[in-house]
């Protein structure tokens, strides 16, 4: 298993998901990307539409100011 990070702190709604799911459709069932996201829209829809599409999601943590990390594994 394997971990792959993306960086989408510079992408706007729908850019944010639209990159996560190419990043998590590329990766092996029972990998693990994290994604570097801001506050406000990506925060609050990458986890809820990951899970939404199945995948599960490990859980959210600030990295610094105004960034956090979603850790998403797929699981299917």
């Amino acid at each position: 298993m394997s971990t792959v990070t993306l960086d989408i702190t510079k992408e706007h709604c729908p850019m944010t998901f639209v990159k996560t799911k190419i990043a998590l459709e590329k990766l092996a069932v029972g990998d693990t990307l994290e994604v570097l996201l801001t506050k406000g829209e990506p925060l609050d829809n990458i986890p809820k539409s990951a899970a939404e599409q199945g995948y599960h999601v490990l859980g959210t943590e600030s990295v610094r100011e105004g960034v956090y990390k979603v850790r998403i594994r797929k699981s299917v």
